[in-house]
């Protein structure tokens, strides 16, 4: 089997990193890659939004399965011209990536199957969005409608601060196109969770839970980013949490799609809020999570590859899909100022000692091979990952690596792993009083 990977982060990293295991795979190839998956598959020099040159590149390089790891194809449509061109794809269509692609879409969606989720309203006007924030006061979330690199979501600690944020989005368009319109929804309390399943439109199978760690600080302090690690499996994803989340978020979403002409097949992606009342859907993505991935994948003991094309044919219902008792915890190093501005074409040092580490992977996210050297690319350079016996011993084998990698302004959160760790502490001295 021939498999072109669409994407350049650590996600896709992951991806290619599982699909080069398989029994199954002859050739890989990644567009446009990073330093990471050069090692492991053919770069294409395409971008991910490039979809007619991408299309080129499929029907010359007889592609069996192509794999899109990023939102913005798929919400261009990207499977929609695979499909059309007789060419096999994992990823849902352009209508059913409107659930990532429009968060008024999505919440509208939500409502629309009773979906459990916050209460919220959808401005296309700042005016009318700020006389909405003074009467409901603080807390709030505001989120602009459509992609924005996964940190177009901010909650305001002042109402000032709040108006500044509508105007930063619908005024001063941070986010282009996507600020055209605004979210104002209801703050949830609880614990954040990562829900994934493959699907094909009617089976759905569950992966492992993960929870991402979204502020750049530790202790969950500083402004939200793309994810600065992720560890799986996740306690609070209790066996009866996640019966209630595939009964009451998964099944009615993809069947709501599908009664509406909208069979969604890949991996959909569900950020949740673990509330007093049971789990509420803060957000959906149509593809893998980033960095979630990199936590669940290396525990996937079914082939990847057989899954993904049943996933496209309709047969989900024949695998088998089995998972590792291990745990894994993966932690970002990202460039300094991230997730602001910051400095690239920084050389990585240690890579080659971390190679020689029992259960550890470096996946790259933000890299580029230059000259037999690795340089920083990105925000987030890098997801060092680890399995283990439990969380405990992973997070603790996840640092010794960090340890060994040097790069100028280095920075990444040292709390990885500790609110499972915690957890499960909390509950031993519970049982033992």
């Amino acid at each position: 089997m021939r498999i072109l990977v669409i994407g350049s982060g650590g996600r896709e990293h992951a991806i290619v990193w599982k699909l080069s295991r398989s029994k199954n795979v002859e050739k890989i190839f990644c567009a446009p890659g990073n330093g990471g998956t050069k090692e492991i598959a053919e770069s294409a020099d395409i971008k991910a939004d490039d979809i007619s040159g991408l299309l080129d590149f499929a029907k010359n390089n007889r592609i069996d399965l192509t794999v899109v790891g990023p939102e913005a194809p798929l919400v261009k449509g990207i499977a929609d011209v695979f499909n059309e061109n007789n060419l096999t794809v994992f990823g849902p269509s352009k209508n059913a990536a409107m659930l990532e692609g429009s968060k008024a879409f999505s919440k509208n969606m939500m409502k629309r199957f009773g979906l459990p989720t916050a209460d919220f309203r959808v401005f296309d006007n700042p005016d009318a969005a700020k006389k909405y924030l003074k009467e409901t006061g603080i807390p709030v979330v505001i989120k602009a409608d459509g992609l924005a690199a996964g940190k177009g979501v901010i909650i305001p600690k002042t109402i000032e601060e709040g108006e500044k944020a509508i105007d930063s989005i619908m005024v001063e368009r941070v986010f282009g196109e996507s600020g055209n319109k605004i979210i104002l929804e209801e703050c949830l309390e609880g614990e954040e969770a990562s829900l994934l399943v493959f699907t094909d439109g009617e089976t759905i199978v569950p992966l492992e839970s993960a929870q991402d760690h979204k502020r750049i600080f530790d202790n969950d302090k500083g402004p939200n980013t793309g994810g600065m690690g992720a560890y799986s499996p996740a306690p609070v994803v209790t066996k009866k949490l996640l019966d209630d989340a595939m009964k009451n978020i998964f099944r009615p979403v993809i069947d709501g799609l599908k009664k509406e002409g909208n069979v969604y097949k890949g991996v959909l992606y569900a950020g949740l809020m673990i509330t007093k009342n049971g789990p509420m859907v803060l957000e959906f993505n149509v593809r893998f999570g980033d960095p979630e991935t990199q936590a669940i994948l290396p525990r996937l003991k079914t082939d990847l590859s057989d899954i993904m094309m049943a996933c496209a044919d309709g047969t989900l219902d024949k695998i088998d899909v089995k998972w590792e008792k291990y745990s894994c915890v993966s932690v970002v190093c990202a460039s300094e100022g991230y997730p602001d501005e910051y400095e690239k074409n920084i050389e990585i040092y240690g890579l080659e000692d971390v190679k020689d580490m029992k259960d550890v992977i470096v996946f790259h996210s933000g890299t580029k091979s230059e000259n037999g050297k690795i340089l920083t690319n990105g925000g987030r350079v890098l997801g060092v990952t680890s399995l283990g016996k439990d969380i405990r011993s992973a997070k603790l084998n996840a640092y010794k690596a960090v340890e060994l990698i040097k790069f100028r302004g280095m920075q990444y959160r040292k709390d990885i792993g500790d609110k499972a760790i915690n957890r499960k502490f909390t509950k031993r001295v519970l049982l033992v009083l």
